[in-house]
């Protein structure tokens, strides 16, 4: 497997897994104009903007990745193929395969984060002076692994995306060979006082997942810190992806794809730890 000298940098592992799910290249248009950037070129100048928190336009040209519009084109078009949902669910199927997928509790939560230019999926958060924000809401496996992320305006509760976040979990596969259906919940879910409602319980009891939820009231703020803490770890994770950290781009279907790309990332890297 080919070294990667910078985080952006695409490596074999990574490539093996994103080119059977990207598009086939539209046909020239005819002689003559600039040849098309490669998609595994620019695949890392998205990856850079990612890491570094870039605007699009001072992707350094050095780089060797094309325009910064190139990038965010290519991104766009990715999404509307399905891309970077399909690689997210092939990296959670590859997960599975290789036994790293803990399924016997999941934990929930949700961080807000700075909208500087407003947009889409933004609202006034009132944790930051009712600045505008966007809220990314995370759900992951006992071990922090990311199973699914969603955004939302800043000023929307953690309730109600509760039970979206559930419901649009992808199904992931068993090991090969071995039956069974394909998963999508935790058989035990950890979630803090936000999510202290009757209908986020009623929810798990339809679903029949243990439900581990601190009571408004009763339960002390660090009850289920042992086991809350992975989730937690796992949003600083996104966090540090800075051009999720402060959001710049004004675009659901800009920040969707960037945001699930984040998620697919740290999978991946625990996905290369393993097969090292």
């Amino acid at each position: 497997m080919a070294k990667r000298k910078h985080q952006w940098m695409v490596d074999d592992q990574l490539w093996e897994l994103v080119s059977p799910l990207i598009p086939p290249q539209p046909p020239p248009r005819g002689p003559g104009g600039r040849p098309r950037i490669d998609d595994r070129v620019a695949l890392e100048g998205i990856l850079f903007v990612l890491h570094t928190g870039c605007r699009w336009r001072d992707l350094p040209p050095e780089l060797g990745c094309g325009s910064g519009h190139t990038a965010w084109r290519r991104l766009r078009h990715w999404q509307e193929a399905g891309v970077w949902e399909k690689l997210h669910q092939r990296v959670l199927d590859e997960l599975s395969e290789e036994q790293m997928l803990d399924w016997s509790r999941g934990s929930i939560d949700s961080v807000s984060v700075r909208a500087k230019k407003g947009g889409e999926l933004t609202g006034p958060n009132p944790t930051d002076r009712g600045k505008s924000g966007t809220k990314y809401h995370l759900l992951t496996d006992a071990a922090g692994l990311p199973l699914h992320v969603m955004a939302s305006a800043a000023n929307v509760h953690d309730s109600k995306l509760f039970e979206p976040v559930l419901e649009t979990t992808p199904s992931v596969r068993g090991r090969r060979g071995r039956p069974g259906r394909p998963r999508r919940r935790p058989e035990k879910l950890h979630a803090d006082k936000g999510y202290d409602y009757p209908r986020c319980r009623r929810y798990l009891h339809r679903r029949g997942i243990k439900a581990r939820i601190a009571r408004r009231g009763i339960e002390a703020k660090t009850h289920l810190g042992r086991h809350r803490w992975v989730v937690e770890r796992t949003i600083s994770w996104v966090l540090r992806f800075k051009r999720l950290g402060l959001r710049y781009d004004r675009t659901e279907a800009t920040l969707v794809p960037l945001l699930l790309l984040a998620v697919t990332l740290i999978n991946v890297r625990r996905l290369r730890q393993a097969t090292q």
